[in-house]
């Protein structure tokens, strides 16, 4: 009997330093996480740095285009289709962006929520830091409105230049087709990070229910 509780006693010893390695992989890879995921916060703000100082270089240039009134009256600017387009674009963007930030943010809410009321208040640091990443989203999509109201700008701007010559039309067109690749773009890095922030939230999270489950198995071994 006395060999038999040795036995049980080594195995339990044996089982509870296997659990505690698991936890502490399980605390490690958490940790690369949450490093990873400031690192996409801070992506997220220089993207939008770089996008707002790229729009207002545009819009300055889009501004000259006056200094070339006059030159020939007979050619008229007729850019209210690509101007449309335009503003399509970032109505488009700035709809679905503010969807897909709602919708994922109410999602990730739901689930820290219906998971903290099974594990108790381990899940509300996942619900902060959720939280912090959905003020991201919100500066982005101020962002993406104040861009809309840049676009709205220029076009009013081209409509009060009324007739431009052949050169400038050229310019002007040139300077919208730049405009809307810098659009596109941007609303790709949207969509990839929206998407890369729905991954890392989503392994967080099961993260966090399985170092919950290894703390709790590793307390009851030492209990």
């Amino acid at each position: 009997r006395y060999e038999d509780e040795i036995r049980l006693c080594s195995g339990m010893e044996y089982t509870f330093m296997e659990l505690k390695k698991d936890l502490d992989v399980s605390t490690l890879h958490r940790t690369e996480l949450e490093v990873k995921l400031n690192g996409l916060q801070e992506l997220m703000e220089l993207k939008k740095t770089i996008y707002e100082q790229e729009l207002e270089e545009l819009l300055t240039e889009i501004k000259d285009i006056s200094v070339v009134l006059g030159i020939d009256n007979n050619c008229k600017l007729d850019l209210s289709r690509i101007v449309e387009e335009v503003r399509a674009q970032y109505e488009a963007l700035a709809l679905r962006s503010w969807e897909e930030a709602e919708a994922l943010t109410r999602r990730k809410l739901k689930e820290g929520s219906s998971q903290a009321g099974t594990y108790g208040g381990h899940l509300l640091d996942s619900r902060r830091e959720i939280a912090d990443l959905n003020i991201q989203i919100q500066k982005l999509r101020s962002c993406i409105v104040s861009q809309r109201s840049q676009c709205l700008y220029l076009e009013e701007h081209i409509k009060d230049a009324g007739e431009l010559g052949e050169v400038a039309l050229r310019d002007a067109k040139a300077k919208l087709a730049k405009l809307e690749g810098a659009l596109q773009k941007s609303k790709e890095d949207m969509a990839h990070l929206v998407k890369e922030y729905q991954e890392l939230m989503n392994i967080k999270l099961a993260l966090d229910v399985e170092i919950l489950t290894y703390r709790k198995l590793v307390e009851g071994e030492e209990s």
